[in-house]
């Protein structure tokens, strides 16, 4: 498949994929960055606020994550009708993938919803059980933005239109860290002011999205002319084939992780915390490879929509060579800087500690994480869905979560067992994943 490469077709491919990739990268950062500063200013209030936090958002990640799946078949099918110069088809893909992010926001935070009252099932530490149902609640209502807000960012990002998403979201970050400030410490809300920071901030980003699409003058075309209209079944029967299998594959992958804090938190609430911390580190990291998936989902989909097969070996090489060169240096912040990351989140001796030790694993598995992220983003750009979403059940369930409890307990290595079962199922991944790109490819 890479026979005929050119070094000029490699560097002209992977300018294209980083000028796409440095606003999405950036993006997918900013969301995070709303996680992180919920981290760090709960974790001013306390260790046990912290563990709450840490509980609540890995309950959360389940239904959210499995929303963001969903409507990655909106990038898929906007950029696939974008390089086909199809704007019907562009418009019909906007306005019915709107309505299923808002559908599937509504839908899963009412399902999400009655597994409040059970909380104390996932054997967690009774104060931190105690404390997490009234943040969570609120979390979960801004399931319906967040995921609205997001689906009309793949379209726009979809259309090498990127950069206004991005300040738009990065405002709602800074209004969440105002909001923060606002209700944690000056109105004395605590953990639930978080909650409340965060539902506000997320509604605003929604808004400011539908206007910026509604008013932009150069994606007029592109853009539905009217918003409510009955949505076209075959138009949401394509996005639903696309992002089940995409929900399934994400929800897979991250549910290990949530799961990974429920087995932590069988350890108390000072290796919780420190499982947050982490966490919260590697989800940020995470966001660069991610950025880089969701532009080579987008620059595959746009060169299969103008049947350019052509340029799919210098697509994918290209984003491998620039992922794993990100991989590198994440690697290297969080192998160095461990031991001074953990203290910008808690200063409890015990939590840095056990966090510094959580990031070295973390450091390890940057580089296998980066390619099975990124291949699976060029496969979603291909529509091949259905066997990476295999993958990700077979890597996390089958080897990553049970070897982790196994090296955990019969190891002796505790919580720190867990996260390197982690890093074997990621590993597994990659290697799958990597020789699907090749198969398929051809």
């Amino acid at each position: 498949m890479f026979r005929q490469l050119t070094i000029p077709s490699l560097l002209k491919e992977g300018k294209k994929t980083a000028v796409l990739a440095v606003p999405l990268v950036i993006g997918q950062v900013s969301q995070m960055l709303m996680i992180v500063a919920d981290t760090v200013m709960v974790g001013n209030v306390g260790v046990t606020e912290l563990a709450a936090l840490s509980f609540a958002n890995a309950v959360f990640a389940i239904p959210f994550v499995f929303g963001i799946g969903l409507i990655t078949s909106i990038s898929v099918l906007s950029s696939g009708a974008a390089g086909r110069k199809d704007e019907a088809a562009a418009r019909a893909t906007c306005r019915n993938g709107f309505y299923l992010a808002l559908a599937s926001g509504l839908a899963l935070f009412l399902l999400s919803a009655f597994l409040i009252p059970f909380l104390s099932f996932f054997g967690q530490p009774a104060n931190v059980t105690a404390a997490a149902p009234p943040y969570l609640f609120l979390i979960l209502i801004s399931l319906v933005p967040a995921l609205g807000s997001m689906g009309l960012k793949n379209h726009g990002d979809s259309l090498d239109h990127p950069w206004p998403s991005f300040f738009i979201f990065l405002g709602g970050v800074l209004l969440n860290i105002a909001l923060n400030q606002l209700f944690i410490f000056n109105l004395g809300y605590g953990l639930v002011g978080a909650g409340w920071a965060t539902l506000i901030s997320r509604i605003t980003i929604l808004v400011a999205m539908m206007i910026w699409l509604d008013r932009s003058k150069s994606l007029k075309q592109f853009t539905p002319n009217r918003w409510l209209a009955r949505p076209d079944s075959a138009t949401l029967r394509k996005l639903l084939t696309l992002g089940i299998p995409a929900s399934f594959h994400l929800l897979a992958e991250v549910g290990a992780f949530s799961a990974t804090g429920f087995l932590i938190g069988f350890y108390g609430e000072i290796s919780l915390a420190s499982h947050q911390i982490a966490l919260t580190t590697g989800g940020t990291l995470f966001m660069i490879p991610l950025g880089l998936s969701i532009a080579l989902t987008m620059r595959m989909g746009n060169a299969a929509g103008a049947q350019e097969k052509e340029r799919y070996p210098a697509i994918i090489l290209s984003g491998w060579i620039i992922t794993l060169l990100f991989a590198t240096l994440t690697s290297l912040f969080c192998g160095l800087g461990k031991d001074f990351i953990a203290p910008l989140y808690n200063d409890d001796p015990e939590v840095i500690a056990l966090a510094a030790k959580f990031l070295l694993v973390i450091a390890v598995f940057q580089f296998v994480d980066a390619i099975q992220v990124a291949s699976g983003g060029i496969l979603r750009g291909l529509e091949d869905v259905t066997m990476p979403a295999w993958t990700a059940v077979l890597s996390y369930w089958f080897f990553g979560i049970p070897l982790g409890w196994l090296i955990a307990t019969k190891g002796d290595l505790g919580p720190i067992g867990v996260w390197w079962g982690l890093a074997i199922g990621l590993t597994v991944a990659s290697i799958i994943l990597t020789a699907r790109v090749f198969k398929i490819a051809r």
